[in-house]
């Protein structure tokens, strides 16, 4: 709950009307070069974006503060995309909620914070051997629910076009 709280008040962050634009542009950019290349290599990129960050995010210690960074900077994206496209972040927000995706992306990252906390904790108690096997296994079952959210994001992307 913590990592959806700080991307929903990370929208309220102040941004100019300008900002929001080249921000949303630059990111558009970022889209349209992994679109030219085909529904494959976007459904790698999302996926291996995705992963990529909740692999940073099992890291002890490290971890949570590299999650939170991540939810505030997905906050600040969606207010960009929000803001250039004449509409409210709130409303936005609220429409993410609505999304599977959302949930599975969230769930995955939430995870791999709760892990590395886990994590973090056994290495300060020196008993952490097995607690790595645990998180490896969190790591798997991020992957696949992972694995799972970027074939649907994937799908969408291609079915609004």
């Amino acid at each position: 709950m913590a990592a959806i709280i700080i991307t929903g008040l990370s929208m309220l962050t102040p941004m100019t009307h300008k900002q929001a634009v080249d921000a949303d542009n630059q990111f558009n950019q970022t889209i349209q070069s992994v679109e030219g290349a085909g529904g494959e290599e976007v459904f790698t990129w999302i996926f291996g974006h995705n992963l990529f960050i909740t692999m940073l995010e099992f890291i002890p210690f490290i971890g949570p503060v590299i999650g939170f960074i991540s939810a505030y900077a997905t906050g600040t994206a969606l207010e960009s995309e929000a803001i250039a496209m004449g509409y409210s972040p709130a409303l936005v927000f609220a429409s993410e909620l609505l999304l599977p995706i959302f949930w599975l992306e969230f769930i995955s990252y939430s995870t791999a914070i709760a892990a590395s906390i886990w994590l973090t904790v056994r290495i300060l108690q020196g008993n952490f051997r097995h607690e790595i096997a645990n998180t490896a296994k969190f790591l798997a079952l991020c992957a696949v629910i992972l694995l799972v959210s970027a074939a649907i994001e994937t799908a969408l992307i291609y079915a609004i076009k």
